[in-house]
């Protein structure tokens, strides 16, 4: 039987519940599935698995700490395995339109010169699985199976002061696409796409 570790790091829970769903369509697919939390526990060897799924959730353009160190102790021997990356971060989200949707105007000069003036056309879906995929798996110089970019899980009530300010400003937006699931809480995924990309995964 083939076997699946799926290693994954989480702020509000997407990450999570997106491993969960990952390994119950691998486990329907016939594939032995290991789930970990990386701040929980930690991994001391890959060897016995086929399949290596790392995932976080993302937070001020970052990744979690624990799912990066993997990347970086085990990368040698993840060059060997069939791997496949994803995040759980809003940027993912179809429903939420661009929230600069036209680019700063080509004669100012100055604003040109801001960091986001660059990306103000680009497609937030594209940005995010350049830097938060692709750029990942460069660094850690990982060729993977597959790239999984899902939405995430806005927690209005659980965000730290230093974020809250930023995502308040987003709020309206996301409110506007997506139905409360509790008190202060959004589920931006697509649940079934998730499912899908899992059985795509099981058949590589």
């Amino acid at each position: 039987m083939r076997k699946a570790l799926i290693l994954y790091g989480t702020r509000y829970g997407a990450a999570a519940s997106t491993s969960e769903m990952i390994a119950s369509t691998l486990q329907q697919e016939g594939i032995e599935v290991r789930i970990v939390n990386a701040k929980r526990e930690k991994v001391q060897d890959i060897a016995e698995y086929d399949l290596v799924i790392v995932g976080s959730g993302i937070q001020l353009n970052r990744w979690t700490h624990e799912p990066e160190n993997f990347l970086h102790k085990f990368q040698k021997k993840l060059a060997n395995k069939k791997v496949a990356l994803f995040v759980c971060c809003g940027s993912a989200a179809g429903k939420l339109a661009p929230m600069r949707p036209s680019a700063p105007p080509p004669d100012n000069w100055l604003v040109n010169r801001m960091p986001w003036a660059r990306f103000a056309n680009e497609d937030p879906t594209v940005r995010a699985k350049r830097d938060y995929l692709e750029g990942k798996a460069a660094k850690y110089n990982l060729n993977p199976i597959a790239f999984g970019l899902f939405g995430g899980i806005y927690n209005y009530g659980k965000m730290p002061w230093y974020f809250k300010k930023a995502a308040e400003r987003d709020k309206a937006r996301v409110q506007a696409a997506y139905k409360e699931t509790e008190s202060g809480v959004y589920d931006t995924r697509d649940l079934n796409a998730i499912r899908t990309w899992a059985r795509q995964l099981a058949n590589m």
